[in-house]
């Protein structure tokens, strides 16, 4: 069966030398880090990691607008869990062979070798339907009028989680 569905796909940049220079012991305890901070973003978003690779994973969401969010969420978690590493995610979608279901095949699950950084300046707003982003994650978000993020927001984003200051707050 052939189903619609968007994908993100994360990793850690740096992890195989943050291993080497760190040890075995210090990289698992980060991957612990990073695995936890996932598997909070995605329970909360209503998503589902379909799969571990390594230091990253494949999580499937049924709309566009929840994988963005998930990403943007979880680039937020773990920008502090998983410090000094960065988070890198790509985001793909379309039509899928649901297999044996629970794994997806297909062109929309087997993007470009190189991905570019997440798109945040191009990345449409979520929807009405959706979860608000902005009721959830730990980065700011302000509406806009034409539903994409505005430079405040992308910026917000793009830096990760730091202490806002009081300015920011709401």
């Amino acid at each position: 069966m052939r189903v619609p569905r968007t994908f993100v796909f994360v990793d850690l940049t740096g992890f195989t030398n943050y291993t080497a220079e760190n040890g075995d012991d210090e990289a698992g305890r980060l991957l612990s880090r990073f695995r936890a901070a996932t598997r909070e973003v995605a329970s909360e978003r209503g998503v589902r990691v379909a799969k571990w690779l390594g230091d990253g994973a494949m999580i499937v969401c049924l709309d566009r607008s929840d994988a963005i969010a998930t990403a943007l969420d979880l680039e937020c978690r773990t920008a502090v869990a998983c410090a000094p590493l960065a988070l890198r995610a790509g985001v793909a979608g379309g039509y899928a062979l649901l297999f044996e279901g629970d794994d997806y095949i297909g062109s929309a699950v087997n993007p470009p070798t190189r991905w570019p950084t997440f798109p945040r300046e191009l990345s449409p707003r979520p929807s009405g339907r959706s979860r608000s982003v902005a009721s959830t994650s730990p980065c700011r978000w302000s509406s806009s009028a034409d539903n994409r993020p505005s430079r405040r927001e992308t910026t917000r984003a793009s830096s990760g989680c730091g202490p806002r200051s009081s300015a920011d707050r709401s």
